[in-house]
């Protein structure tokens, strides 16, 4: 059974920075795409970046330039660090996997906070 566990979630002044970590437990394809959500008060869920297993990486508008992912399949773990914080930033993250011809997540994590505030 794969498990997906994130930590690293904090309180963070605005401008500050944040590393999320989330660690693969269980089997899972080697050629999964990982990458991490976030869910802000009264909002839909949105997509804030993946890697696929090849290492290629994208990014949701609102964070390009700030967050970096990192990891992968290979390190059954992805990281999310997140630079020049913003209180928009505030939201549930939430780790994900899913096969590379599957279009919705496949397994979850169970969500870290993060807010930013002064």
């Amino acid at each position: 059974q794969v498990q997906l566990v994130e930590s690293g979630g904090d309180l963070v002044q605005p401008g500050g920075s944040l590393k999320l970590s989330c660690v693969v437990s269980g089997f899972m394809f080697s050629r999964n795409i990982m990458g991490w959500y976030r869910q802000a008060p009264g909002k839909e869920r949105e997509l804030v970046a993946d890697i696929t297993s090849g290492g290629g990486t994208s990014y949701a508008d609102s964070v390009k330039g700030r967050f970096t992912i990192s990891g992968g399949t290979a390190m059954n773990a992805v990281y999310l660090q997140m630079n020049s914080l913003k209180p928009e930033d505030t939201a549930v993250y939430y780790c994900y996997a899913r096969r590379p011809w599957v279009g919705n997540p496949e397994y979850w994590g169970r969500g870290t906070q993060v807010t930013v505030s002064s």
